[in-house]
């Protein structure tokens, strides 16, 4: 324990140096750059329009300083409404989206949905009012409006910490080669822009070669700093594509009820297959074997008078007696896969069971006001089992806990072993298969597993199903 906080220092520290030179770090730089334009587009077009409208109709606005124009600012404001309906009209706001969208999945690993299109119509009006009840584009459009904040930052963090840092680190290297003159001589000291002075207005300057080393530190600091604060302002750029330029709430929710419809259509089919072979290979075969026994039998015991083999017999019958029960044994384990009937008393006496039964001792903590429905109970029942049977053979744990609580009407399951950590879905663990079934009814299963232990997988579900 007590290497464990040098040891995360030296982590946090090789981590921010090396932040500057990785490939997310250059990826998000590269998309702060590409990206400039689409928050300049609006302001600067709506601008050389006013300007070319007003030179045309009564001469450059700033012509009379003292006496400025109201038509001017009238004509700037109708300016940028003729401009955004066009944008929508003319399907160009649609166009520089689906450009943002490229540029976000291109170098932000983001895949925005695209949206659907406009509504078909035959006749002029008609496509007009359909350009213009264009959700899509009219949120594209906003997309626009808000980027140019966006986008003075990320020319700010571009332009201040990454090439302002990078040349402050050059400072002691060609001073002496540019500032050496003679001593009579007295030079301008030189300006160093910092986040803090970003137009250099001579709040840090440098006057000798040692006070470079400070511009060296500055900038140092800048380009340690520049990957952190292009990140924020990358997220920010994130979630504003994630929200204007995908698809609408309605297309989203309509998207995910297909994925999860299409989700139930083939868990059920998996487990009609896996019912299927379960019985071809354990039930059926059992009782083919019984029938075939039973017939073995009756010869040995003949159609009339004494039997000729009764031992043979005997052992016939007694084969056939296991091979029935070991079929009904097996038949009552398929029905217990498809409905437990533990759970006919309630999830709370399920898990409890379920626990009690588990190769790893467990404990259960239970808080459940309100009886979720069945479906929902099934589902939970066998995400937990699931993620014990899981923990039994890959965690090393020696102790689980298991939550199950309601939270403003949600059910809340938790399982949280203390093993070796590492759980990851796309290992094939039966993690990436729970994921689904939670999404058929609309939950998220959450899973928190870093190397070394522990790891806390977590369960919603609605407490209704539908």
């Amino acid at each position: 324990m007590g290497t464990a906080g040098p040891v995360s220092m030296t982590r946090l520290a090789a981590a921010v140096v090396r932040a500057p030179f990785t490939g997310q770090a250059r990826r998000e730089l590269l998309f702060c750059l590409l990206s400039l334009p689409f928050g300049f587009f609006i302001p600067l077009a709506g601008f050389f329009a006013t300007a070319g409208l007003a030179a045309t109709a009564s001469g450059p606005p700033w012509a009379d300083r003292g006496n400025p124009s109201l038509w001017a600012v009238l004509a700037a404001a109708g300016v940028a409404v003729l401009l955004t309906v066009l944008l929508v009209t003319t399907g160009a706001a649609r166009a520089l989206a689906a450009a943002c969208r490229g540029l976000a999945g291109w170098l932000l690993g983001d895949h925005i949905l695209v949206p659907p299109p406009p509504r078909p119509a035959r006749s002029v009006p008609g496509r007009l009012a359909s350009r213009l009840g264009d959700g899509p584009g009219w949120r594209a459009v906003a997309y626009l409006l808000l980027k140019l904040p966006l986008a003075l930052f990320e020319f700010y963090v571009a332009g201040v910490f990454w090439a302002a840092g990078l040349v402050n680190l050059t400072y002691p290297f060609w001073w002496q080669s540019f500032r050496n003159h003679p001593s009579g001589v007295h030079l301008r000291p030189v300006v160093v822009i910092t986040p803090f002075d970003p137009f250099g207005n001579g709040h840090f300057q440098v006057a000798t070669f040692p006070g470079t080393f400070a511009a060296f530190a500055a900038g140092a600091g800048m380009l340690l700093a520049a990957p952190w604060v292009t990140k924020a302002v990358v997220t920010a750029d994130r979630w504003l594509i994630r929200s204007l330029l995908g698809p609408g709430p309605m297309a989203r929710r309509l998207r995910d009820l297909e994925q999860t419809r299409a989700l139930a259509v083939d868990d059920a089919a998996a487990r009609l297959r896996r019912l299927e072979r379960d019985l071809h290979d354990g039930a059926q075969i059992r009782l083919a074997t019984l029938a075939m026994n039973l017939g073995m039998a009756k010869k040995k015991l003949g159609d009339h008078g004494d039997v000729p083999d009764a031992d043979a017999a005997r052992e016939l019958v007694s084969a056939a007696l296991q091979g029935a029960k070991d079929a009904l044994g097996e038949l009552r384990e398929l029905a217990r896969g498809i409905h437990p009937p533990v759970l006919d008393s309630g999830l709370a006496d399920a898990l409890a069971t379920l626990a009690a039964g588990g190769a790893i001792p467990a404990e259960l903590a239970v808080s459940i006001p309100v009886r979720p429905t069945p479906a929902i109970e099934t589902i939970a029942y066998f995400c937990a089992a699931e993620l014990l049977a899981n923990a039994a053979k890959h965690s090393e744990a020696n102790k689980i806990k298991i939550d199950i609580s309601e939270r403003a009407g949600v059910l809340v399951l938790g399982i949280t072993d203390d093993g070796r950590g590492g759980a990851d879905p796309a290992r094939g663990s039966g993690l990436s298969g729970l994921k689904d079934r939670v999404a058929v009814v609309d939950g998220r299963l959450d899973i928190a597993s870093p190397p070394g232990g522990p790891t806390q997988v977590t369960v919603e579900l609605p407490l209704r199903a539908g």
